[in-house]
């Protein structure tokens, strides 16, 4: 069999490999993704469960639905959808993030499938899902467009896809490059590179041309006062997330 084209810049995964030690640090390198955790989470388990009908108020409500975390670092993401019911397979091109998350998963006593695999391998194999989390990864992959099409086709049909990014503007380069990587230091220096953003409309036209319909997107917004995030409907200017169905 031919071997899957793949569009993983080595460079950027390097990057997050120097760091897969301290994804479960909340204090540590990922802390913003820790701060923005609970404002992802309400987001995606708002939206699987209105797709497919689930009650969020049961004890797992996500049970029977097939879930690919695509880019799963140490499995922030990965654990919380494994807790509500889901069959979770975690994927990230950084081999070095496996283990992390392979342990920590055992140690929280979770049965999760993590793998050293991209999504083009992944797409080639023939494996289908229900859902696929696509949470900031998109702003680090080689060619988007031929990314997106891998996740398309890792979704069965009438299958949700929940895809965030960074916007590409002044705002956003003043918040999520000078922000946190020179001022806060939440980042290392070059975690980022802001021609690399992609703006709202960009990805609605690259989720459209891979082959799903998109549905939805809101803002994440972060009060500097409150020290939290939340989701907008209107302020899409630095963090946002979309929602599209592949059809059925």
């Amino acid at each position: 069999m031919q071997a899957a084209q793949t569009t993983v810049d080595p460079s950027e995964v390097a990057k997050f490999e120097a760091m897969a030690a301290e994804w479960w640090d909340p204090k540590g390198k990922f802390k913003p993704l820790h701060m923005l955790n609970p404002c992802r989470l309400d987001y995606i388990t708002q939206q699987i469960a209105g797709e497919f009908g689930r009650n969020l108020s049961q004890e797992r409500p996500f049970e029977g639905l097939r879930l690919l975390d695509i880019g799963c670092g140490g499995g922030l993401l990965s654990e919380p959808m494994a807790r509500l019911g889901a069959t979770v397979v975690g994927a990230d091109a950084a081999a070095g993030n496996i283990p992390v998350a392979q342990v920590h998963a055992e140690q929280s006593g979770l049965d999760i499938d993590y793998r050293n695999v991209t999504a083009e391998a992944l797409a080639a194999a023939g494996e289908q899902f229900d859902v696929v989390l696509n949470m900031e990864v998109v702003e680090h992959v080689a060619d988007p467009l031929a990314y997106m099409t891998a996740c398309q086709q890792l979704l069965k049909p009438g299958g949700l896809m929940i895809c965030s990014t960074i916007n590409r503007n002044p705002k956003s380069f003043a918040m999520a490059i000078v922000g946190a990587e020179f001022v806060m230091r939440w980042l290392p220096k070059g975690t980022h590179e802001w021609s690399k953003f992609i703006t709202p409309d960009e990805l609605y036209d690259l989720i459209s041309k891979a082959g799903l319909d998109p549905v939805d997107r809101k803002g994440f917004v972060f009060n500097p006062i409150s020290w939290q995030w939340s989701l907008s409907d209107r302020d899409l200017s630095v963090n946002y997330v979309t929602a599209s169905v592949k059809p059925g």
